[in-house]
């Protein structure tokens, strides 16, 4: 890629159509490695900074999603419990692409092909900014916790697996 190419995706598009600010970085990838992780470590972000977007199925209400750091896992109980579910699983990276538009390593809480509840783990809310997926692989954008939950009307929760 030259060096003034840069890159515009649905996200950036829907966020300064919202007026909303963010801040954009790139970085590299492989097919081997898609993780939030080397993201952040590319990027010289903390881990609790950088966060990935995962899509769930609950077995009442159907589809949400869940945005948590790059370096934890989801605690399914809880996800399920926040949501109104009995019990919710990770969906398969199968189904991803036709019922968000995005892949895997590119997946965004903005601008899905619908829009499904979504909540953001309780730790990012007083982060000044927060890093996600800008849409496609190689891409994040950095912006205010508090307006990315406002724009996709998320709520902040308790969703992570406790670490041991």
């Amino acid at each position: 890629m030259k060096d003034k190419e840069k890159t515009k995706t649905n996200v950036m598009r829907l966020l300064d159509k919202a007026k909303i600010a963010y801040d954009t970085r790139e970085y590299e990838y492989s097919e081997e490695d898609l993780s939030g992780v080397h993201a952040a470590d590319f990027l010289g972000f903390p881990y609790d900074m950088v966060f990935k977007t995962l899509v769930l199925r609950g077995d009442k209400t159907g589809y949400f999603v869940c945005c948590i750091p790059v370096d934890r896992e989801i605690d399914l109980k809880k996800a399920a419990k926040v949501s109104g579910n009995k019990s919710a699983e990770l969906i398969h990276v199968k189904e991803l692409l036709p019922l968000t538009g995005y892949v895997r390593g590119g997946c965004s809480p903005i601008g899905m092909k619908k829009r499904f509840k979504t909540y953001i783990d309780i730790s990012g809310k007083e982060k000044e900014a927060v890093s996600i997926s800008g849409g496609q692989r190689g891409v994040q954008v950095l912006l205010s916790p508090l307006a990315l939950s406002e724009y996709v009307g998320a709520e902040f929760a308790d969703l992570l697996l406790q670490k041991n």
